[in-house]
C-alpha cells in the first residue's frame, strides 16, 4: 500500500520519488555546490555557531543544556587517568545533549500534523512525504530506547552533503532589533537594499540581531522572555508562504529561536497550524530550518563590504533515529 493518496495543498510529496526523505535537499546539485565555491574571494571562514552551552537559561522548558561527565568503566571514570607506568594521562567524557537546544538543525521529523493522507476521511497523524507517527517516528512507549525517527531522521540530511551557495539578508540593518513579522514586501525591501540575488538551491539565512540579545542574557545572568524579540518572519502572509515555494530554496536559517513571528502560536486561542512557517517548510515542502544560528560577525562583514553570498559548510551530526541536530557551520567568504 502507497503511504499516501492525498498530499497535503502546497506540499511536492512525492516529487522527489516515493520513498523521499531529504526534500528540496535534492535541488542541491553538484553543479550548485560548483557556483557555491565561486564565491569564495577572500578564503576567511566566519564560525557560526553559539557555544552548545548557550542559553544556560532554557529558552524553551524542554530544551537543556548539555551535561558532560566523565566516561567510565570497571576501574572508575576515565578522566585524568594515568596510563601503565604513570607518566601519560587519559581523558574521555560523555554528555546528555538536548539536540535542540542551541544552534540546531531541524530535521523533517520535528514537525507532522493531522492530514487525510489515505483519502477515506479521517485524518492520520504524518509527516513530510506520508511518513507516519508510530509507524516511522516512534514515540517512547514506557522505554527510551524506543524513540527514534526511521524515517526522516538527522542522518538523512546528514548523508545529502550539506554544504552550498547561502546567501544572508540584514534585518537588523534593514529594521532594527524591535520586534516585527517580516511580511514578503519587508523582506523584498531589504533584499533590494543589500542587492540580495537568491537562486534555486540556495540557503537563505536572516539576520535579527538576536543572537546578541541571548549573549546579553548570559552575561546579565537572568531568564528574562526574550524569544518574541527582533525580527521574525510573518507565517500569516500567504504571499511570503508563495515566495518561499517559488524561491527553491533548500534551507531557511536565522539567529532567532523559530525563523518565525510566535505571535499565533502564543494566542490564548492558537488556530489549527500555529506555526505556518514550519507547516510549509517541514510537512509540506521538505524545508530544512536552522535556528539559534551565531551571525552577527558575518552579517557585519558582509554588510560593510556590500556583500550577501558566501559558501556554506553546515552538516548535522550523523546521529541515526535523531530529529534534530545541533552543528557548527562555517560560512567561506
Amino acid at each position: 500500500m502507497p503511504r499516501w493518496i492525498n498530499r497535503p495543498e502546497g506540499s511536492n510529496w512525492g516529487d522527489f520519488g516515493e520513498h523521499d526523505q531529504i526534500g528540496r535537499m535534492n535541488l542541491l546539485t553538484p553543479e550548485r555546490r560548483r557556483a557555491a565555491v565561486a564565491e569564495v574571494r577572500d578564503g576567511i571562514a566566519f564560525t557560526l555557531s553559539l557555544p552548545l552551552d548557550i542559553p544556560t537559561i532554557p529558552l524553551a522548558p524542554s530544551r537543556r543544556p548539555p551535561r558532560l561527565s566523565a566516561a567510565a568503566d570497571e576501574e572508575g571514570d576515565v578522566y585524568n587517568r594515568q596510563d601503565a607506568g604513570g607518566e601519560e594521562l587519559t581523558c574521555d567524557d560523555k554528555v546528555t545533549l538536548h539536540t535542540q537546544h542551541s544552534t540546531q538543525w531541524d530535521s523533517l521529523a520535528h514537525r507532522g500534523r493531522a492530514f487525510d493522507a489515505d483519502g477515506d476521511g479521517v485524518a492520520e497523524f504524518v509527516y513530510y512525504n506520508g511518513f507516519r507517527a508510530g509507524e516511522h517516528v516512534q514515540g517512547p512507549e514506557g522505554c527510551d530506547h524506543a524513540t527514534r525517527a526511521t524515517a526522516l531522521g538527522i542522518e538523512t540530511l546528514a548523508m545529502a552533503g550539506v554544504q552550498g551557495r547561502a546567501v544572508l539578508v540584514n534585518l537588523e540593518a534593514a529594521f532594527g532589533n524591535a520586534s516585527r513579522a517580516v511580511s514578503l514586501a519587508d523582506l523584498r525591501h531589504a533584499m533590494d537594499a543589500q542587492g540580495v540575488e537568491v537562486r534555486p538551491g540556495d540557503f537563505l539565512l536572516l539576520y535579527t540581531g538576536f543572537d546578541k540579545l541571548v549573549l546579553e542574557r548570559e552575561a546579565r545572568g537572568d531568564g528574562a522572555w526574550i524569544a518574541s524579540e527582533c525580527c521574525a518572519l510573518d507565517g500569516t502572509d500567504e504571499a511570503l508562504l508563495q515566495w518561499i515555494v517559488d524561491s527553491g530554496i533548500v534551507a531557511i536559517c536565522s539567529d532567532n529561536v523559530a525563523i518565525e513571528a510566535l505571535h499565533l502560536i502564543m494566542s490564548p486561542q492558537p488556530p489549527p497550524i500555529r506555526l505556518p512557517i514550519h507547516d510549509l517548510c517541514l510537512f509540506r515542502q521538505g524545508i530544512f530550518l536552522g535556528e539559534l544560528w551565531y551571525l552577527k560577525d558575518l552579517a557585519a562583514w558582509l554588510l560593510e563590504r556590500g556583500r550577501h553570498a558566501f559558501l556554506l559548510t553546515a552538516p548535522p551530526l550523523r546521529l541515526p533515529g535523531s530529529v534534530g541536530s545541533p552543528l557548527t557551520p562555517i560560512a567561506t567568504v
